[in-house]
């Protein structure tokens, strides 16, 4: 099993089909500015918190390293549906695209 990469494109298709979004970032970086609508879980929180984790899901970090990574643990759990956002928050402000400030969701 293996997750899929998918682009800031492709991302309010998926979120319309019912995907949730996950900022792998920590707290810190997250409130610093996140996509809109994401949740927060920690790459460092995720070994422990995994199961909280809904499906379909977009992981999402600033550049699409810790997300990769995150994406690859989840699908080595044996998680279906998992897609990692190419270019992560940076690509998507690069884009001019919103995002939002503080804890969020």
């Amino acid at each position: 099993m293996s997750y899929q990469d998918i682009y800031t494109a492709e991302l309010a298709e998926k979120l319309r089909g019912g995907a949730t979004l996950y900022d792998v970032r920590e707290p810190d970086e997250y409130a610093q500015g996140h996509i809109p609508g994401a949740v927060n879980l920690p790459l460092s929180e995720l070994q422990g918190r995994a199961d909280e984790l809904r499906t379909p899901a977009v992981i999402v970090c600033l550049s699409g390293g810790r997300s990769a990574s995150a994406a690859g643990y989840l699908t080595d759990q044996g998680k279906a549906d998992i897609m990692n956002l190419v270019g992560g928050t940076m690509g998507w402000i690069r884009e001019g695209r919103d995002v939002e400030t503080g804890q969020g969701a």
